[in-house]
């Protein structure tokens, strides 16, 4: 019961992460991961998961936060969640990983877990 609350909790926040990514410079690439996070929720509830998928999207974020750590600056946690407006590169940068890491941990949740 537990993996279906968290499985749904992770959907709609994978759905509205990409809702609001209208307004960010790179909006497609952010778009599509949160939907593809989105579509494997959604294939889990339906049974339907298959174990390449998160395996893929995990793959994913992990190669993405590399490219993003050798630019991160130093950002405070305050500046991270002050404003949700864009601060510093540093401070955009520290939001993108942290998106990314709840997307590759949901993954690989998913991935240890396989279909229901």
């Amino acid at each position: 019961m537990a993996m279906l609350l968290f499985n749904a909790l992770f959907l709609l926040a994978f759905l509205l992460s990409a809702a609001v990514q209208y307004n960010d410079p790179d909006a497609l690439a952010w778009i599509v991961i949160y939907l593809a996070a989105g579509a494997m929720c959604l294939a889990w509830f339906a049974r339907r998961c298959p174990r390449w998928l998160p395996m893929l999207l995990l793959l994913a974020c992990l190669l993405w936060i590399g490219t993003l750590l050798p630019g991160l600056g130093s950002a405070s946690v305050d500046e991270i969640f002050a404003s949700i407006s864009m601060q510093t590169r540093a401070v955009e940068e520290a939001r993108e990983i942290g998106g990314l890491a709840l997307v590759a941990l949901w993954a690989t949740v998913l991935t240890l877990r396989g279909n229901r």
